[in-house]
């Protein structure tokens, strides 16, 4: 797929991918049929296999999904270009693609949250957001519990898996009782697995 983008384009997706940033409550994919309908029936920058493909590739892959918006991007970088058989100028036409979306989708949320919480520090004695705080607890246990119980659906025999369901009390056991961070586990974690253990 060839398509031509001018700068007013480019700045036009920006836009529109900043606007979404702040309305992704649940997340980038939440914003997903609104950017369907921009990039694919509205401006018709992407094909609808294109834009499946990039959320699908997302998905499959480890890591935040919010990847798919940064394929949406490559991809949109890649039209631009005449398509993947450009070469190297598809390629610099696709990182461009990639930074455009990217940053509209991550710059305003992450702004947004920053402000908010520096605000709700200065604050945190008034009553309104002790009680906030207070009610999102049980909210933030019960999606990591939710969480956990979905992962753990990928090896559901624990007499089967036995090394795995061993690792995850433990690594329970020490995040509960000790200050030891979380990513030097998951780290652990990964190593054991990488040598066969788990």
């Amino acid at each position: 797929m060839s398509i031509t983008l001018l700068p007013g384009d480019w700045l036009n997706l920006f836009l529109h991918f900043t606007v979404l940033s702040l309305l992704a409550v649940g997340g980038a994919i939440t914003t997903a049929p609104e950017m369907h309908r921009y990039l694919v029936s509205q401006q018709q920058w992407l094909t609808d296999a294109q834009f499946t493909a990039s959320i699908a590739l997302a998905q499959a892959a480890p890591g935040p999904n919010l990847l798919f918006v940064a394929l949406l991007g490559w991809n949109v970088g890649l039209n631009a270009a005449g398509g993947a058989a450009a070469g190297a100028t598809a390629w610099g036409w696709g990182m461009a693609g990639v930074v455009v979306a990217m940053t509209a989708i991550l710059i305003p949320s992450s702004t947004l949250t920053y402000v908010v919480t520096q605000w709700a520090h200065r604050n945190r004695e008034r009553r309104g957001v002790k009680a906030f705080k207070q009610g999102m607890a049980p909210v933030v246990i019960a999606l990591l519990l939710a969480t956990g119980w979905l992962l753990s659906a990928a090896h559901p025999s624990p007499t089967e898996h036995w090394r795995l369901w061993l690792l995850t009390a433990l690594t329970t056991l020490i995040v509960w009782k000790t200050r030891v961070h979380l990513l030097a586990l998951i780290a652990a974690g990964g190593m054991l697995g990488a040598i066969g253990v788990v």
